[in-house]
């Protein structure tokens, strides 16, 4: 859970360093992505079908949180609100 409040306080492997990078950019500022988002994805690892799947994913959770925040669906009792 730790890692979900900040994961630049913990120390992760490239791979997993990249991939919070790029999903934090595409979750804050999506019209910034760049060909070089992906291809730094690359450089650790990632191939393109993983890259897809994470792009789906990380965009899938961002569309469903503007959509329960924007019709104020409560959260599930286990689940902790940011501030």
């Amino acid at each position: 859970m730790a890692v979900q409040k900040n994961w630049r306080l913990h120390d992760l492997g490239a791979a997993d360093r990249a991939l919070c990078e790029f999903a934090e950019r595409l979750t804050r500022t999506p019209g910034k992505m760049r060909e070089q988002d992906v291809e730094t994805l690359r450089g650790v690892g990632f191939d393109d079908l993983q890259i897809h799947d994470a792009t789906q994913v990380i965009s899938y959770f961002n569309y469903i949180n503007r959509v329960a925040d924007a019709v104020h669906v409560d959260l599930e009792p286990e689940m902790t609100a940011y501030p």
